[in-house]
Formats: structure tokens, sequence, C-alpha cells
């Protein structure tokens, strides 16, 4: 009889774990609340669960952003959108036919483990009663953007006021005066998107952080920084520093406070556009904030500002509400999960998708997905006790960054896919699928 397994998500870490484990023989049932698969990238789902904006596009190039077992089409630009990039996990889903295992427009609201390391999951289909089932194994896939993390500030601004999440384009905010918080990627990608139609935009950073830009000498930044990828670290650190300073100048120069710290040690924020809106005056940098006051807000260097409306790009909590934190808890600092996906004391339970590549997400979650298969059908295990190897990771990052939550789950790319690699190769071989070759559909068109 063949062991069955739950996974909770169909975005792009759900979908490769849901072809995975059908590929090693198991019986996989994969819930979703979204009307079909693609996730954060499904930017008109009725249920709001997505946050890409109307005019993302990824932020690591098509070189290094692919499905190992499902290329990109050859006729994918750099930097695809978010419309070609569904377009792309909609044929994975096609082309592995996983539809068929998912259970669309359904939550799951509560994961239990149950006697002989097994889980009953409790999940609701909309317009239908809660219902439960039984599995031997769990897979949470579900991501960790969804939560968002507000700003601590006293006073409370009485404009309007929505978090990155909430924000889908720049249209609401013609002719409004607009405060971006946060110097991420949405942050800089909000800024610059609302300065094209409104009164005013600033953007309120709290540190300085490096702004890399998407092309360097020509190259997609992830492909020209790569080429180094076997120089040492300090010096490949160094020289993008180099580069960057030689190419834009210093932050300080265009009002923007300098970083404090190496180029690596906050997660990157890629973005082509912000240098050029503030030196046109269209965005207009401002630094931490003191406090609310009405519509009013008042920065630390003593300058207030009336705003019509305030963003707050600031991230996300890690949380999985399904999961009591007696069973386990990654709210923590220093999250305990070997290679972002086992934890110690937990069994037949698998996380897909929980790290912050320094690159892109999926390719990683692939892996990830391949070695819990790997796992769960006994081709492999760990070379230690999970708590040796959880201690070392974390004594060990691939980074050293800087103190915040947004940093628990940090990885390096091209590390983290090396070892996830490495432990495959040493997993017994698993048996091949029988499935045509994966086909290679168009995503250029919008």
């Amino acid at each position: 009889m063949k062991k069955t397994v739950a996974v909770i998500g169909a975005g792009p870490a759900g979908l490769p774990t849901i072809k995975n484990f059908i590929d090693l023989g198991f019986d996989v049932t994969a819930f979703d609340r979204c009307e079909d698969v693609g996730g954060n990238w499904r930017f008109n789902d009725v249920t709001g669960h997505s946050s890409v904006f109307e005019t993302t596009h990824i932020i690591s190039s098509k070189y290094t952003s692919e499905y190992k077992d499902f290329p990109l089409p050859q006729d994918s630009p750099d930097y695809p959108s978010h419309v070609q990039l569904l377009n792309y996990f909609n044929a994975y889903a096609t082309e592995f036919g996983l539809r068929p295992h998912i259970k669309f427009r359904t939550t799951v609201t509560k994961a239990e483990q149950i006697a002989g390391d097994r889980w009953r999951i409790t999940y609701q289909t909309e317009g239908k009663a809660e219902e439960c089932q039984e599995f031997d194994a769990l897979c949470v896939a579900s991501g960790h953007h969804h939560t968002p993390r507000w700003p601590d500030y006293p006073g409370t601004f009485k404009g309007e006021y929505l978090h990155s999440h909430d924000y889908k384009r720049a249209a609401p905010f013609r002719n409004k005066r607009v405060l971006v918080i946060g110097g991420g990627n949405s942050a800089c990608d909000v800024a610059v998107e609302t300065s094209r139609i409104s009164k005013e935009t600033c953007i309120s950073w709290r540190r300085g952080y490096w702004l890399i830009p998407k092309f360097i000498f020509g190259m997609p930044v992830d492909k020209f920084f790569y080429l180094f990828k076997n120089f040492p670290k300090q010096l490949q650190i160094g020289g993008l520093q180099f580069t960057l300073r030689l190419l834009q100048g210093r932050n300080r120069d265009i009002g923007l406070p300098d970083p404090d710290h190496k180029v690596m040690a906050t997660h990157p924020t890629l973005n082509s556009d912000l240098y050029n809106a503030i030196r046109h005056g269209k965005v207009h940098p401002k630094g931490d904030i003191k406090r609310f006051d009405g519509q009013t807000v008042h920065f630390k260097d003593g300058t207030s500002r009336e705003f019509d409306a305030v963003v707050a790009c600031t991230g996300f909590h890690i949380t999985h509400p399904f999961l009591d934190t007696s069973i386990i808890d990654l709210s923590q600092p220093k999250v305990r999960l070997y290679e972002k996906m086992l934890p110690e004391n937990v069994r037949n339970l698998y996380f897909i998708g929980l790290f912050q590549p320094l690159g892109c997400i999926w390719p990683g979650s692939e892996l990830q997905a391949k070695l819990a298969a790997r796992h769960l059908a006994g081709l492999w295990k760990p070379k230690t006790s999970l708590s040796n190897l959880i201690d070392n990771e974390l004594a060990n990052p691939d980074v050293h960054q800087v103190a915040s939550a947004r940093h628990t789950v940090t990885v390096n790319d091209l590390s983290f896919r090396k070892r996830l690699n490495a432990e495959i190769k040493r997993s017994k071989p698993a048996p091949k699928p029988e499935r045509s070759s994966p086909g290679l559909p168009s995503i250029a068109a919008e």
C-alpha cells in the first residue's frame, strides 16, 4: 500500500514537492487556498493571497531561476514578469499532471501529529463543511509571505495606511502624497512606481542599504556575480562593493544613508530605477521615522511632512497558523531546521521553500523536494544526528548578516544548491518516473 503524503501549498515550492513525491510512488494530496497553481504569483486570484504588484518582475535572472526538471523557455526575457512566471508554473503543473492531486480553494486549518508519527489534516474547501484526512507524512510548502510585519512607531497615522502585501498598482495614489517605508525590493519598486503619478513620493530608510542594479557590464547581475563563484568569499564581496561604487557612487551623494555593513549582510535590493528616480527629483529620500501624528509624519532628523498615504514595505512574519507551536516553533531568531527543511524532533514533517536565498527560491525548493522524497522513501538519511547537523549549520551560516527578523532563514543560493545536490547524489538511486520529456512552452506572451 502506498504511503500517503499531504502537501500544503501549490505555489513555486509546492509544485516540485507534489511532483517529486509522486515520482517516488507516494500517494499525494495537496491543499491550496487559491483557484489554481502559482501561489504568490497569482496576481488576480480572488483570495488576495498574492503579494506581487501589477509591474512585478523577478529579481533573479532567468539564468539562475528555473527548475532543473523543467527549464524556462529559451525565449524568456532576462527578468520575466509575474504574468510570464505564472504561465511557467501553469505549464509545469500541466506537463507533470499535478492538478488532479490538488484541492483548490481549500484552507488547511489544523495539522496535528497522531499515533505512528502520522498526520491528521483538517481542512475546509470553499462552500463545504470542514473535513479531516490522515496521512503518513506532511510537507509544508506554503511560503512565508502571508503575515505582514508592521513597523512599530509611536502615534497613529490617520491617512491611508497599508502594507506592501496589499499594494497592487500605482493608480490609487495618483496626485497623493505618499511615504514608502523600507529599503528592500518591494519598497524601492513601490516608491518608483508611485512617483510616476503621485503628487510627491518619499522613501524612509532606518539604515543604509546596498542598491544593486539588475545589469552590470551588460549582464544580469547574478550571472555576472556567478562568474566569480570560485573566488574567495571576501574577494567576491569586496569586488562587488568596488564595482557598485564605481558605477553608482555613494548613497550619501543622493541623500540616502550609506550602508554600515558589507554588501550581503542584508538581503540584497535589486533595483535599477531608484537612483534615477531620486536624481530626477521624483522620489525624495528621508531617514527613520520618529512618530506619527494624524497625517503628519515626524522624522528623527527633526523634519516633518504631511502625507495622504503610507505604504509599509517591512516584510513578513514566518507563520504557520495550522501548526501549533507545541509541535514546532519557527518564530525564533534561529530556525532549527536542517537545510531549512528537516526538524530535529518531529518525524515525517518537511518544510519546502522556507528559506530566503541570495538568489531564486524555487530551484532550491525543487532540490529540497527531491531530498525529502528520498528521505521518506528510505533512500537517504542524514550523515549524523539532526541536532548536531543543525547546530553546525547555525554556527556556520552561508553569510553573516545584520541581526534582524528579516534574516533568520537566509542561505547563499549556490552554496545551498551545492549542499543539497551533494546529499541527493549520496542517496540510493531513485526509480525513474514514467513521464514524457518536459515540454518548453513559450511564456513570452503577456
